[in-house]
Order: C-alpha cells, then structure tokens, then sequence
C-alpha cells in the first residue's frame, strides 16, 4: 500500500475534513459540488460544465476501472468529453489502488497527476454532502501545505475559459450546422456526426451570422448565463432568421435568455444520471444525465414560447419551445455521456426540423 499524504477540505462555513491526497498535490479554491452518479467519472471530471468547480462523488468507491484509452476519432478524444480535466479538484470516500478494465491505460490517480489536478479521498461524503443539500453548494478549498484564499467561480466568464478560441469543422455531412461553444462535450459532436452533419463549431462569442448553415446548435457549458451577454445577442439575431435552433443545458439557459426569460441559480443543482423529466403535456417521463447550477424562471417565458419538460423532484425548468417555430432546448443532456440515452432522439428532431427548413426555404 503507498504512503498517502495528509490534505484537508475546508468550506466557506469553517467546517473541516481531513483526507488524503491521490492526485496532484497543490492547494486549489472553488465552488464546491456533488454528483450522485455511481460510473462515468472519466467523462464527468472532462466535462467543461465544470470548470471552476470542487466535484464531490456521492458514490464511495472511485477509480476502480482505471482511465480509458485516449484514442481519437474525428479529431476529438473517443472516451473524455474534452481534451483536459476542467475540475479543480476531486473529492470521493474510498479510492480504489488498484484498477481493472479492458480499457484502461492507466489510474485515476496518475492521470489527476498528469492534468495537475488534486485529489482527496478517506472523507466522509456523505456527511460532506448533507452539508451541501441543507446549505446550497458553497465555497471551499483544498488544502495541502499552503493555505489559499477562497474563490468563487461564478463571478467570472468562465464560458470564455471553457470555449474553443477559433473556428474548427468536423465531418462533411449534407446538412450543415453551427455549434455554439460555451463550453462543448464531445458527445454532442459525436451525436450530430453520426447524423450525416457538417459541424463548424465557433466560440461562445463569434458572430455567426454570416456562416452558411442549415441550423444552430446551442452547447452545454459552466457558469451563470448571465455573463453571456454577446451568446444572448447572437442568439437574437439567429431567431429572426427562423433558421431550426438546438440548445441543451447552458445552450437551454441562453436561449431563454435571447427570448426574453429570465434565469437564477439553484441551491445545489442537479448533477446525476437519474433525474426524472416529464414532457409538458403528457405522461411520459424520462431519466436523464444532468450538470448544471442554474435554471430557467418559466413564469418569464413571452407568450409565444413554453416549457418543453420539467423535473418531476422539483418542478424546475427542463426546456422550452417556440410554439410555433424550430427553436427548442433542453437542460438536461440527450447526449448523454456518461448516462441514460433515453432522450437522444431529440438530435433526431433537431435533424427534421433542418430537413422541413431545407424544403421550405
């Protein structure tokens, strides 16, 4: 058994708990969060959506597959849902030495290592994260020999941290389509791909207008939507066009936004694989993948738009749509990596709302 070194995690309260390191050994600042899922954390801790964020696994036992195999298809990694880890730091219960999987190339240890990235583990998440769910997500910092002062992510643009910084093209599908990146996951790349798409994904803040596009989609990524403000207007002009409009979580909030709604940020938000969404007017309910702190206030949404889907656990917000346009988002993740695939044929409906555009126009 190798020798761990001492660290603690303090929150912005005072509490304290005392663990010990397995990744990268560096103190780091952020806004500290859980997620409830029990596998996928080598797509979860590549998930832009994090970036700024301390993430807290409710699941005890982490690392006992290893790291996956960082081959390429299309320019862009198979198995991570970026090209680096965008957390600041790991927190789990129980961390597994020793991996098994077919797969893997390497432990979780080594690659938080790699991506200089620390990680505490023999806390008690459990009561770490009755914490969070009676308090809201707070602040908090990881600390190893150095202490350092608090930071709050959520004061900066972190969508300009988490976008590409240049225009890049992928594929060459029959329809074309403008991906927005606030802070893209690969698998909605992926998703389109397979869709028989061109996909020119652009920054968070690119004046995409003037691209010859058959749609626009709207990416995932981190922070209050509230600091996007160039997205939002870019995203006004697009709805004159009349051009098929595709958001999901971050891309649902800005979408909103460029309606006339407004957004606000949850107590501890919704970060798993299980929350159950419920199609607005009917019965069906689906369980899907979720990361995100903020949510839409439906009671602002202009009259000619509605929820598409709501959470069942707290009725809060899981989408919107014109009511009589191709303009629809959702907040969870159709694409969902890691998590359920039950919703990813909402791609499909994004993909015929291009097709009827294409007829039309």
């Amino acid at each position: 058994m190798p020798e761990f070194k001492n660290i603690k995690l303090v929150l912005e309260d005072g509490t304290e708990f005392k663990g010990k390191s397995f990744g990268y050994e560096k103190s780091v600042a952020g806004e500290v969060v859980f997620y409830t899922a029990m596998t996928g954390y080598p797509e979860s801790l590549t998930d832009p959506s994090y970036t700024g964020q301390i993430l807290v696994s409710t699941y005890p036992m982490i690392g006992n597959y290893g790291v996956p195999k960082d081959l390429k298809d299309e320019g862009i990694f198979q198995n991570y849902e970026s090209s680096k880890i965008h957390i600041s730091g790991l927190v789990i219960s129980d961390y597994s030495v020793e991996y098994s999987h077919w797969n893997a190339m390497k432990s979780l240890g080594d690659w938080l290592k790699e991506h200089n990235v620390p990680g505490i583990f023999d806390i008690d998440t459990r009561a770490l994260t009755k914490i969070l769910r009676e308090k809201g997500s707070m602040l908090g910092k990881i600390v190893i020999d150095e202490d350092i002062e608090f930071y709050n992510p959520n004061t900066e643009n972190l969508v300009a941290k988490a976008s590409t910084d240049e225009r890049k093209v992928y594929g060459n599908g029959k329809n074309r389509v403008v991906l927005v990146d606030c802070g893209v996951k690969y698998n909605i790349i992926r998703c389109l791909l397979k869709r028989d798409t061109t996909v020119i994904r652009v920054p968070w803040n690119y004046d995409f207008s003037q691209e010859e596009c058959d749609g626009i989609f709207l990416s995932n990524g981190p922070g209050d939507p509230a600091m996007c403000d160039e997205t939002v207007a870019n995203i006004t002009k697009a709805l004159e066009a009349e051009k098929p409009i595709m958001g999901i979580c971050l891309g649902n909030q800005l979408l909103a936004r460029a309606a006339g709604a407004e957004t606000y940020k949850l107590k501890f938000g919704h970060r798993s694989h299980n929350q159950p969404v419920l199609l607005n007017g009917t019965n069906r309910c689906f369980i899907t993948s979720q990361n995100h702190g903020y949510a839409i206030n439906s009671e602002t949404l202009p009259a000619d738009w509605e929820p598409m889907f709501i959470n069942v656990n707290d009725d809060t917000n899981e989408g919107i749509r014109h009511k009589s346009k191709p303009f629809f988002s959702t907040q969870f993740h159709p694409e969902a990596a890691s998590g359920p695939i039950d919703t990813e044929y909402l791609f499909d409906e994004f993909i015929s709302n291009i097709e009827k555009y294409k007829e039309n126009n």
